[in-house]
């Protein structure tokens, strides 16, 4: 075998494997994304119906329910444009209450409840997640802050 030929070898064996490598981790980081949804688009069945999602929007007030002794809490979601009932089962971050905005990352009920397993509350009276922001501002609900 003629050196130019082992040099072209090698080379396309570097190729092959950087390329093998690139869509490994592709592969990888398509399974670990996590989309963010509204309630309207939940409410329009613009979610997905298998997959693990976020949503985000406001905690309705009044909406809030929680058993004595049991972790499970149901409280539902709007954008003020739709409603999606929640259920989480868990400890809630201590700043999450009814009126505030939230991010839950979980996945969407066949009965059209999302089953959250984890839930995110803004961590001050001037933040809200950038998503929820825009989301409630499209909608026509509340002017976020800045």
């Amino acid at each position: 075998m003629t050196p130019r030929r082992k040099r072209m070898l090698v080379v396309f064996g570097i190729l092959g494997g950087v390329a093998a490598s690139v869509a490994l981790a592709v592969v990888a980081g398509r399974q670990n994304i996590s989309f963010y949804y509204d309630p309207t688009q939940v409410a329009l069945g613009k979610a997905p119906a298998t997959k693990r999602f976020r949503i985000g929007g406001m905690v309705v007030k009044g909406s809030v329910q929680r058993k004595p002794g049991d972790l499970t809490v149901h409280f539902v979601l709007t954008d003020f444009a739709h409603q999606v009932p929640v259920t989480y089962t868990g400890v809630l971050p201590d700043l999450f209450r009814e009126g505030q905005g939230i991010i839950a990352h979980g996945t969407l009920g066949p009965n059209g409840v999302f089953v959250a397993d984890e839930v995110l509350a803004k961590h001050d009276e001037k933040y809200m997640p950038p998503e929820v922001a825009a989301s409630l501002k499209n909608k026509g609900g509340v002017k976020p802050r800045t």
